[in-house]
């Protein structure tokens, strides 16, 4: 026998355990699925993040002062108008009326504007939060903030938080996909995994300047080796890693390469079929408004397959809405009209989403979280034809697991320039969304340079009253 072959002999035998491990759900993961340490009304989550910050005064907010009073000027403390003296002044502005007629609609009565008159048909089922605040005036910060809890430091983001304390239902597929992420405004960051192991980090599918069709797992498949010879090298490989794992006890971004090449065996095998969407029927397709040619066939496409990775066992998916220009989608500066495409572009893939996975039973344990990283001013910009940034006070709405249907929370000011009653911040926005899912926000921490970390830093609380 010579050395080659005793070598190959050798990875064999020990590369039969590691895939009899595999066979078996790999029941060592770290991704195993854990149980919640509070009683947990939701499993998973699908965030629907609308980047740039849609103006909640002419979608969800209605302000009946703000039309009656449209063209008058009125003082607002804006932190965007700082003077010299670095102290923020009242500055005067010109109050801006919406562009989109609001009405009430099902049995809750809340208002709506025209501009989504598909989710509008669910409200009955949305929990409103009209309070929200958050840190940071700026697309960056703020987005961070939205995703990891800090405007500035390197920190883990939400789904690696979430995934970090409850696992991952399934053992063939990652435990956190975001899809067609932005590379501007935080980039990975906002779905990376910082200091806690890295299996925790988010898998991207696509990009944001890339169209949904484009968004799959790449390199899941080879044409040129046969399912045999492919079986064969990785068992090989793994091999050699269990012979390295035990000369390097504790290494964790070394176990985690290790868990992550045995994912991606997994993987191989399921994605492809998870991803394949025309396994659905064309009434589906249609309910998601997936068809040649529609502006709703992209984020469809995208709400579409988020429903099938939640249905697979991922334990959160964020379907992002956006590019990765200077002006992120929503950031409507001197153009307020653009909302209109890009409601149009949702719309009814979010209402097709809710009913789908209402009608299939998902609802009842799925959070749908729908919202931006801040919201807009009242008042006009660029000679009355766009809105600012406004982190004072802005809406974002939830769905399902556990939370309160057909309900508002809090409230603005007359205008909608901030929050004043029943106040939400995004970090108690963080803490409730972690309770329905089974975990205390103050006990999930990991221990770095010496210190306790949370997603919710020192701050928050969980806002008990959206709870159904």
């Amino acid at each position: 026998m010579n050395r080659r072959h005793a070598l190959q002999t050798l990875s064999c035998g020990f590369g039969g355990l590691a895939f009899a491990a595999l066979a078996e759900g790999a029941a060592s993961s770290p991704l195993e699925s854990r149980a919640p340490v509070l009683p947990a009304r939701a499993k998973r989550i699908i965030f629907l993040f609308m980047q740039g910050g849609p103006s909640h005064v002419d979608t969800f907010d209605h302000k009946p002062e703000l039309i009656r009073r449209e063209g008058q000027m009125a003082d607002f403390h804006d932190a965007r108008k700082i003077a010299n003296s670095g102290v923020i002044q009242a500055t005067s502005q010109r109050l801006m009326s919406p562009k989109w007629e609001f009405s009430p609609h099902g049995q809750c009565g809340r208002q709506v504007s025209s501009l989504f008159p598909e989710i509008a048909r669910h409200v009955d089922d949305l929990c409103f939060i009209h309070s929200m605040h958050t840190e940071g005036i700026a697309h960056g910060p703020a987005t961070l903030f939205l995703h990891t809890g800090t405007t500035n430091f390197i920190r883990p983001s939400m789904g690696s938080w979430i995934t970090y304390g409850l696992g991952s239902e399934s053992a063939n597929l990652p435990g956190f996909i975001t899809i067609g992420p932005s590379t501007g405004n935080g980039g990975a960051r906002n779905y990376g995994n910082a200091f806690l192991p890295p299996v925790y980090q988010g898998t991207p599918l696509g990009r944001a300047d890339a169209p949904a069709s484009q968004a799959s797992i790449r390199n899941l498949g080879n044409d040129r080796l046969s399912e045999a010879e492919r079986r064969r090298r990785f068992e090989f490989i793994q091999a050699l890693n269990e012979a390295q794992r035990a000369k390097r006890p504790g290494d964790r971004e070394f176990e985690a390469a290790i868990e992550s090449f045995e994912l991606a065996w997994r993987i191989q095998s399921h994605a492809p079929e998870v991803t394949d969407l025309t396994q659905e029927s064309q009434a589906t397709l249609d309910l998601y408004g997936i068809r040649d040619g529609a502006p709703t066939a992209d984020f469809g496409r995208k709400c579409l397959l988020a429903r099938r990775l939640c249905e697979s066992g991922v334990r959160f998916v964020q379907v992002n809405y956006g590019d990765n220009t200077a002006n992120p989608a929503w950031d409507q500066h001197s153009n307020l009209p653009k909302h209109a495409d890009h409601a149009r572009a949702v719309d009814l893939p979010v209402a097709g989403l809710l009913e789908d996975l209402k009608q299939r039973g998902l609802l009842d344990d799925t959070i749908v979280w729908f919202g931006g990283e801040f919201g807009r001013t009242p008042y006009a910009q660029s000679n009355g034809t766009g809105r600012d940034h406004n982190p004072k006070g802005f809406t974002t709405w939830l769905a399902g697991g556990g939370f309160k249907p057909g309900h508002a929370h809090g409230a603005t000011d007359e205008f909608g320039f901030m929050a004043v009653e029943n106040k939400v911040h995004m970090h108690d926005l963080h803490a409730t969304i972690l309770h329905q899912l089974g975990l205390d926000h103050k006990q999930l921490t990991f221990r770095h340079d010496g210190r306790d970390f949370r997603l919710t830093d020192v701050h928050g609380h969980v806002v008990h009253e959206v709870l159904a």
